[in-house]
Parts: C-alpha cells; structure tokens; sequence
C-alpha cells in the first residue's frame, strides 16, 4: 500500500514538467525551468521489470537544461524524497552561493522544500548537474540531467547535436538498484561502485536516431559514479575531439573517448551515414551499447555544431602561489594513519568505525578541511601527486584549470578541464587564477572516494 503522503507527492510529480519560460530583466534573459525529485519507476527496457530510481520529473536522465551564453539560469528545485538533497552545476564557474555543495554553499534541501538557483551562462558547452548530497548514493539512484549552454536561442538541441550519457548501474537480479551495496567498504577502499548493465541516455541497447547523411555532434557526458568508461565507434579510424568538459579546443583526433567520472568530451562527426554503432571498448571484447539509425527526412540544421573557439591561453607564470596535495589511502596502499575530526588515527580504526580510507596531505578530508585559502586573483598551481594504487577523477568546483593531459594517448598536450583523470603514481600540475571568490571543493568524482575522504576545500577571499 502506497502511503496518503507518497500518493499526493507522486500525483503532484505527474504534472511538474521542465518549463522553459523566459523573462528578462536588466539586458538579460532569464531561462526557468522547475525541477522535481521523487521516488519513480523507470523502464530501462521495453522486456525487463520497471526499476525503482529516484529521479527528477520522472525522467531518467534528469532533463535537458539548455541555455544560450549571457542568459541567466534560473531553477526552481523541489524535493520530494524521503531525504535531504542539493544540486550541483557540474562545470560551471558557478557563483559560490549556487554551487550546490551542501554545508559549505547552500543549506540541506530537506523534505518538501524549495531551493531556487540562479546564475549566470558564461560559457558554451556542454555540462551537467547531479545530487550533491550522499552523492555515492543519490546518484547511483538517479538524480542527474544533461546542462548545454549554446552559442545561439534554442529551447533544444538539434536532430544533428545529439547527447551520450552514459551510466553504470549495479542491479541485482530483480533489475533493481542493488541497494544492500550502498556503503560497502569494498567499493569505497577500491575503484568505488562499479556496476553490471550501462545505460545510454536512460536505456540498455537503444537505438539513437540520426539524420541519414551529413554533420554530426555528439556530446558524451560520463555520470557513472566510479566506472572509467572507454567509447568507440569501430568503423571510424580517429574521432575528431572539438570539446572538452565543456570548453571548445582546437580539434584534434583520438582512437577512443576515454571519460572517467563527470567528465565530457565532443566529437563532430563529418558524416552521419558512416554511423553503424557505439561500442564501449575496456575490455577485450568490445560491448554494443547502442545503434545509430537513419531517420528521414533531414533536417537541415547543421549551421552551429561547433561553438565559437575561444582561444584560452595557458596564463603567464609570474610569482604563482603552489599548493601541494599528496593523495593516499585505499587498498594496498602506504597510507598508515591519518588525521580525522583533529586526532590521529590508525588506518583500520578510520575504515572500520568512520569508513574514512582516502587521505590528502596525511588529513582524511571532509567538507570542513581546508586545503589552503588564497587571494583573490592570484595565480595558482596544485601540485598533485596520486601516491596510491588506483585512479582518481579530480574535479575542482568553481573553475577551469589548465593541465598537461595524459589521457588520450600519444603526446601530451594542455587542455582546459574542470575534472582530470589521474593515473596512479602520477603527478601533475593544476593551473588556474584564482578570480572566482568562495570556498570551493577539490575532491575526486569517484563519489565513493570523496565520501571515504578524498575532498576539501580551497578558498579564494
């Protein structure tokens, strides 16, 4: 029996759809749309059993938010789960007060309430927003969407700009989410919750329509909590990369998309008709996970694939201030004992009383430690070192920063990310300016790390 409560919040979640109003005021427009967070079914194939998500408006993904660059976003959240939750911008050079990080931005937004989010548009490309709260768990549920800003006036995506997101999901052998594994020491001492099915675009195997010839864009986006996910097209010897996490670069051609967690790319695809399939290739055997199929007629709507190339320079390094984070912990690592709510403490004490495993700079991390505080506008290099024997997807809120990236092969090369996949033993180099104040969160994406200890807080003041 379904409770009088849940029964109204479901009927009231059947008639929230995303809006798209727009408004202005002082020279900009303003884009609304109203998000819903409830408990929904979802039909992941047309031949298995519905699974229990939680979702926003009912859809899996969350819906499209899309905006044009100069608008300002403006996002009505509900909550109608049984817990508190938040929503981040994934991306964004957000203002800190919209950035979605519970207990450092934004208060819980508990059961029945509403939090408003308002911010600006600065930058095309393409982004996301997802649970911030118990986030290893929320978002294993669900509670994610796509986020585009484009160059011109759109309400949607073109049939010729298409989105990939790409989920993995642990199921139990009822297809549903196998909740018994949420809080496994296993996952969170290791490469985080990885899961047995994936999903593209909230389906197993679909099929993606496309034009039948002619110029393509497709925008990956990696939501899986952990997952490390590697995506072909076999019958194309290179893709051509035009984006990454959102920022437009100089096109360049790799073999495979490699997306760790929260991470973006997107390809241009000169001509739709070479599409047959989508392969994700980290195994020995490539896995089909959907099919491209023409669909006439063509629309004609192919003038603005490509974003504005806005030609970031790496800034000059006068007087940086360096900061220096050592990352350790995990399984079979050297990590010992930590500091944890300002006592040391040996590693099995931390797993088996705090489940805290991960370490930066010998402090097990959390949303009250801070990593450093700097000035405003000063030109800053984290000097990272992944000392432990798994990867990690490090992502900085509030900002983009420069580092020289290993992870698509051949010869390095310097691109723009606000989340890099770190290899283990590998040391690299975070550059940006400091010209967006707040207290803003530096923690790995595989969301089991970050909530085992692998986070904190970078002031700029």
């Amino acid at each position: 029996m379904i409770s009088r409560r849940k029964f109204i919040n479901l009927l009231i979640a059947s008639f929230v759809i995303v809006s798209s109003k727009e408004t202005f005021a002082e020279g900009k427009k303003i884009k609304k749309y109203k998000l819903l967070a409830n408990p929904t079914e979802h039909s992941f194939s047309n031949d298995e059993q519905l699974t229990k998500l939680w979702l926003l408006n009912n859809s899996c993904p969350g819906p499209l938010i899309i905006a044009e660059k100069g608008d300002i976003l403006e996002i009505e959240f509900t909550n109608l789960l049984d817990e508190p939750t938040t929503l981040h911008w994934h991306g964004i050079s957000n203002l800190n007060s919209m950035d979605g990080v519970p207990y450092v931005s934004q208060p819980l937004v508990e059961t029945g309430e509403t939090f408003v989010y308002r911010f600006p548009a600065n930058e095309t490309g393409t982004y996301w927003y997802h649970a911030h709260n118990k986030a290893w768990e929320h978002v294993a549920r669900g509670l994610y969407g796509p986020l585009v800003i484009t160059s011109t006036s759109n309400n949607s995506l073109g049939r010729r700009d298409i989105l990939i997101v790409a989920d993995d999901w642990l199921m139990n052998n009822n297809n549903q989410v196998d909740e018994e594994s949420f809080g496994s020491l296993m996952h969170w001492s290791h490469a985080g919750r990885y899961g047995n099915r994936l999903s593209i675009n909230g389906k197993f195997s679909p099929n993606i329509e496309i034009p039948s010839y002619g110029p393509l864009r497709l925008r990956f986006i990696n939501t899986a909590n952990a997952r490390i996910l590697n995506f072909s097209l076999l019958d194309n010897n290179s893709l051509d990369i035009i984006a990454i996490d959102g920022i437009s670069c100089k096109p360049f051609k790799a073999k495979k998309i490699i997306l760790g967690p929260a991470q973006r790319v997107d390809i241009l695809v000169e001509d739709s008709s070479q599409l047959k399939s989508l392969f994700e290739v980290s195994n020995k055997e490539p896995l089909k996970v959907a099919d491209f199929i023409p669909n006439d007629p063509v629309i004609e709507d192919h003038l603005n694939l490509i974003d504005p190339i806005i030609h970031h320079q790496v800034p000059a390094l006068i007087n940086p201030k360096f900061i220096e984070i050592h990352m350790q912990g995990g399984a079979m690592g050297n990590l010992s004992s930590a500091i944890f709510e300002g006592e040391k403490k040996e590693l099995r004490d931390l797993a088996l009383d705090h489940s805290k495993l991960w370490a930066f700079n010998g402090n097990i991390g959390h949303y009250d430690f801070q990593i450093a505080k700097v000035n405003l506008g000063d030109l800053i290099i984290l000097k990272i070192w992944n000392d432990t024997n798994w990867p990690h997807s490090m992502h900085l809120h509030g900002q983009h920063f420069w580092v020289n990236s290993k992870e698509f092969g051949g010869q390095n090369r310097f691109l723009l990310r606000d989340t890099y996949l770190m290899e283990r033993g590998e040391k690299a180099k975070f550059i940006f300016k400091a010209n967006n104040p707040g207290d803003w969160l530096f923690h790995c994406h595989m969301l089991e790390h970050h909530a085992s200890g692998m986070g904190g807080i970078i002031s700029v003041v």
